[in-house]
């Protein structure tokens, strides 16, 4: 009896350590369940880069009316360009030298690739660009150009150059800089932008109360040095002290003119961007402009699904007198400071006036 007793006692005992053991599985559901959870919840913390996703995958081709190693309007474009590429991330080809009569094939080459953002450079090219938007809604096009385009179509976005309002600053430091009271403003193509222009800087030497005379030229050619040369010497020789100039290769015949002349000191304000090396001794100042925040801002709204909108330039989205003034009193340089201040603060409005003015010479 004693024997079964202890028989039933060991196999208690047995059972009991093996209930145990079978007990410890149990547990393991239990421990598994905060991955579970983290599971479920996986998907909902990736919806949110999801709804960020940009609206429009980009694929910018940009057409440039001149080389980008110009030092100019063009290589701005580039440097615009790249910037975009960099800051976003998005795939960028670009033509370059592309004559007016060859940008509406060169869009359409574009498009049959598979570009669906398309951004011309220069004023030139915004009739074909604003006509080809009309046709290829699908694509969202960026044109420039000096005034609005009436009725654009909603895949168009349009960079209002308003070069108006730089040279109102020009004027304002030629104006206040000249020895001789006979200023020139010396243009590639009579253009109404460079008519704008002119009025500007009509507008700053009236604000400003001064006697100045303006003489207005035009070569008829934006990058041809020798014309540029051959029209500032007359200018000089007929008693023009500050030549403002609005060409681009053709800086260059400006520059040489005002170093050759030695019985007076000739003074040359630019455009686009510093010209300094080009004469440091006759240089006061230039309208600097800049692409890259625009063109990112643009392409960021694209992104976002925003196609087509208005982009003016000014003082405060892209465009910046080149300080401090070179070759000019400090009171000369503070009154052109406290101009531009004005302007920036809306005190003074720059009037765009596309009058055509007729060329001095």
């Amino acid at each position: 009896m004693k024997k079964n007793l202890l028989f039933a006692i060991s196999v208690l005992l047995v059972l009991s350590v093996l209930l145990s053991a079978c007990a410890k599985p149990t547990a393991a559901p239990v421990a598994t369940e905060p991955p579970a959870v983290q599971e479920t919840e996986a998907p909902a913390a990736t919806e949110a880069p999801a709804a960020q996703e940009p609206a429009m995958e980009v694929k910018l081709a940009a057409i440039f009316p001149g080389v980008i190693t110009d030092n100019d309007y063009n290589t701005l474009a580039y440097v615009g360009m790249t910037a975009a590429q960099e800051q976003l991330g998005i795939q960028a080809v670009y033509s370059e030298s592309v004559p007016v009569p060859d940008v509406d094939r060169v869009m359409r080459e574009y498009i049959d690739a598979g570009f669906n953002v398309i951004w011309t450079h220069g004023g030139q090219f915004v009739n074909q660009t604003a006509e080809l938007a009309k046709l290829f809604p699908e694509v969202v096009f960026i044109a420039e150009g000096d005034a609005p385009i009436a009725d654009p179509s909603p895949n168009l976005w349009f960079i209002d150059r308003n070069f108006n309002v730089g040279f109102y600053g020009i004027g304002a430091a030629a104006a206040l800089a000249s020895q001789t009271g006979k200023i020139a403003y010396l243009g590639g193509q009579a253009l109404p932008f460079s008519y704008q222009e002119v009025h500007a800087i009509q507008q700053a030497i009236s604000d400003l109360d001064i006697k100045v005379e303006l003489v207005p030229v035009w070569t008829a050619d934006f990058n041809d040095p020798a014309k540029t040369r051959q029209l500032a010497d007359a200018l000089i020789a007929d008693g023009v002290d500050v030549i403002m100039g609005s060409v681009n290769l053709g800086m260059v015949g400006v520059f040489e003119a005002a170093k050759a002349t030695t019985d007076k000191k000739i003074l040359i304000t630019a455009k686009y961007s510093d010209k300094t090396s080009f004469g440091p001794d006759n240089y006061i100042t230039a309208v600097l402009y800049d692409f890259s925040k625009p063109l990112v801002d643009i392409i960021t709204s694209i992104e976002g699904g925003k196609t087509g909108g208005y982009y003016p330039l000014g003082f405060d989205t892209g465009v910046a007198l080149q300080l401090p003034l070179q070759n000019v009193t400090p009171e000369v340089a503070a009154k052109v400071e406290e101009v531009i201040n004005k302007v920036i603060s809306g005190e003074i409005v720059v009037v765009k006036d596309s009058t055509e003015v007729t060329s001095a010479k």
